[in-house]
C-alpha cells in the first residue's frame, strides 16, 4: 500500500494513488465526487493550461473557487505546474481582492464561472484552462511553497503568509492534527481558511477521502458523518454551538459511531460548550489545537486532559513558547500573564515568510499579539489578544481594517471597532463611530457606505453613533475601557 515518504513531490500524489486505486473517491462535495483517476487526469489538463499562462516555481496561482471538487482539481494543477496555490474567498470585495493580488502578483487568477467575480478582467475559468489539452503525465515540478494563505493583518493591510515548506509531503501536519492514512475526513469550513486547507490536503496526501461541505448546516454535518463513516472532523466552536442547539431527538438520530476525533480551533471555545461536547461524545474524541498560520509553535489538547486543566488550550506540542512582560522580561512563574512569543525548535528551518508585512520579532522569538499564562504543569491559557483581533464564528477579523473603511467617510471623525459577546458566533463586531454634532450621518448611510468596501463577514453587526471624542487626554483610544463600559451597560 502506497504511502509517500517525507519529501515526496505533491505533484506526483494523484498519479501514485491513481495507479493503486483509480476508482476510489478522493473528494466529495454535495452530489459531486472525484476519483483518483479523474483527479490525476483532470489536473494534468489544467496544469498544462496554467503553464501556458505563466505558472511556474516561485509564482502564485490565485484560486477564487468555493469548496468543490473543482477546487481540489485546481490545487493539484498548481502543484503540477510548479506554482503555489492561493485559495481566496470568492466573496471578497473588489478592493480587498485587488490589494491581495497586487501583493502576490499571481501568474494566473482562476475563477468559478458561476461565482460573484466571474467577470474579473484577465481571470480564467477551470473549463477554459483545460479545454483541448492532453491529460498525459507531465515532468514533476515542485513549488517553492505548498500554500499561501492570507490575513487582513493587524494594521488593516493585507499580508500573504508563504509556507516555508516546498510542495513536498511532510509528516508534520498529519502528526499534529492526528490524521491517519486512508482517513475519512469531514471539512466543514471553506478552504480559503488555513486550517481547513491544511487538514483537507493532509488527508488527501495520505490517501484518504475528504468530504467538503459547500455550506455549513448543523444536521447535515451529523448525517454526513454517519452516511460516509467519517473518522476525522474539523469544526469551529460556532458550529459546535449550532449542532448542540439542535433538538435532542434530531441529534439522537445519528450514531456518530465512526468518529475517532473531532478537532476544533480558530476561536476560543466556551467552557460550558466544551463540557457538553465531552459529555455527549466522550473526552477521548474531542481535540483542540492552538497555533498561528505561521506554524512556528503550537499546542494540542485532548478532552480528558482538558478536564484536568479546564480552559486550557494544552501544552506546547511543537516548537517553543515563552511569555514576556511589557518590558521584555521572560515570565517564569506559573499563572502570571504575558505576551506569547514563539519560535521553531532550534535547528529547524523557517516555517513561513510574509509578503506585505514584517513579523514582530524580539531576539529570534516572534509574537502574534496573543496574551496568556502557563499553569504549574505547563498548560497554556489564553487571555485577551494584544492585537485587538476579534474572532467571529471562527474567522479572525482585525478592527483596524474596518475602522480604516469607516473613516474614509468624510463626516466620520474617529471609529473604534470592538468585539462584544454573542451566543451564536462567540463575538459580534460593534462599531463606535464619532461624528460631528450636526453631521447628519445616519446608521443606514454608514452601512451603505461600508457595503462596497468590506466583505459581508467584516461588516459590524451593530453601529453606535456618538458625538464625543473616543480618545483620552493623551490622544489614545482606550479600546478595553470602551468595551468594558458597554459590557457593563453604562453606554
Amino acid at each position: 500500500m502506497f504511502r509517500p515518504e517525507d519529501g515526496f513531490p505533491l505533484s506526483e500524489i494523484p498519479k501514485a494513488y491513481a495507479s493503486e486505486m483509480p476508482d476510489t473517491v478522493v473528494v466529495r462535495a454535495d452530489a459531486d465526487t472525484l476519483t483518483w483517476e479523474r483527479l490525476h487526469r483532470g489536473s494534468n489538463r489544467l496544469a498544462r493550461g496554467l503553464i501556458d499562462a505563466g505558472a511556474e516555481p516561485g509564482r502564485i496561482v490565485t484560486l477564487l473557487i468555493p469548496n468543490s471538487t473543482d477546487l481540489i482539481l485546481a490545487v493539484f494543477a498548481c502543484y503540477k505546474a510548479g506554482a503555489t496555490p492561493q485559495v481566496l474567498s470568492p466573496r471578497m470585495t473588489p478592493a480587498e481582492l485587488d490589494a491581495i493580488i497586487e501583493l502576490g502578483d499571481p501568474a494566473v487568477v482562476v475563477i468559478d464561472p458561476a461565482g460573484p467575480v466571474a467577470d474579473r478582467d484577465g481571470a480564467v475559468t477551470i473549463g477554459a484552462l483545460g479545454q483541448g489539452r492532453s491529460d498525459g503525465n507531465l515532468q514533476p515540478r515542485i513549488a517553492t511553497s505548498w500554500k499561501a494563505p492570507t490575513s487582513g493583518g493587524s494594521t488593516g493591510l493585507p499580508k500573504i503568509i508563504m509556507s516555508g515548506r516546498a510542495a513536498v509531503t511532510s509528516d508534520f501536519d498529519p502528526d499534529i492534527w492526528g490524521i491517519e492514512p486512508r482517513e475519512q475526513a469531514l471539512i466543514t469550513a471553506p478552504l480559503h481558511h488555513n486550517a481547513p486547507f491544511g487538514t483537507a490536503l493532509s488527508t488527501i496526501f495520505l490517501g484518504g477521502t475528504v468530504t467538503l461541505l459547500t455550506r455549513f448546516d448543523a444536521e447535515r454535518t451529523l448525517s454526513v458523518i454517519d452516511e460516509h463513516g467519517v473518522n476525522w472532523v474539523y469544526l469551529v466552536p460556532t458550529m459546535m454551538r449550532r449542532i448542540l442547539a439542535l433538538p435532542h431527538e434530531v441529534r439522537a438520530k445519528y450514531s456518530l459511531g465512526s468518529v475517532r476525533s473531532i478537532w476544533h480551533c480558530a476561536e476560543p471555545c466556551p467552557v460550558w460548550l466544551k463540557r457538553k461536547w465531552i459529555e455527549w461524545l466522550g473526552p477521548q474524541r474531542i481535540w483542540e489545537l492552538y497555533a498561528g498560520t505561521e506554524s512556528e509553535a503550537g499546542c494540542t489538547l485532548r478532552g480528558d486532559e482538558w478536564l484536568g486543566h479546564v480552559g486550557s488550550v494544552g501544552q506546547v506540542t511543537w516548537g517553543e513558547m515563552k511569555l514576556l512582560d511589557p518590558d521584555g522580561i521572560e515570565i517564569t512563574e506559573p499563572d502570571v500573564p504575558g505576551e506569547i512569543f514563539m519560535r521553531v525548535t532550534p535547528g529547524t528551518g523557517a516555517t513561513y515568510r510574509y509578503l506585505g508585512a514584517e513579523p514582530n520579532i524580539r531576539d529570534g522569538w516572534s509574537s502574534l499579539g496573543d496574551m496568556g499564562r502557563f499553569d504549574a504543569d505547563g498548560y497554556l491559557y489564553l487571555h485577551d489578544r494584544r492585537s485587538d483581533m476579534v474572532t467571529v464564528g471562527g474567522v479572525n477579523i482585525y478592527p483596524a481594517e474596518i475602522e480604516a473603511a469607516l473613516v474614509e467617510h468624510e463626516r466620520v471623525l474617529t471609529a473604534v471597532v470592538i468585539g462584544l459577546p454573542d451566543d451564536d458566533t462567540g463575538n459580534r463586531l460593534h462599531a463606535i463611530v464619532h461624528t460631528g454634532q450636526s453631521s447628519g450621518v445616519t446608521e443606514a448611510e454608514l452601512r451603505e457606505f461600508l457595503a462596497g468596501r468590506l466583505s459581508k463577514h467584516k461588516l459590524p453587526a451593530t453601529l453606535e453613533l456618538v458625538h464625543e471624542s473616543l480618545r483620552d487626554d493623551a490622544g489614545k483610544v482606550r479600546r478595553s475601557a470602551l468595551r468594558a463600559a458597554r459590557l457593563q451597560g453604562k453606554l
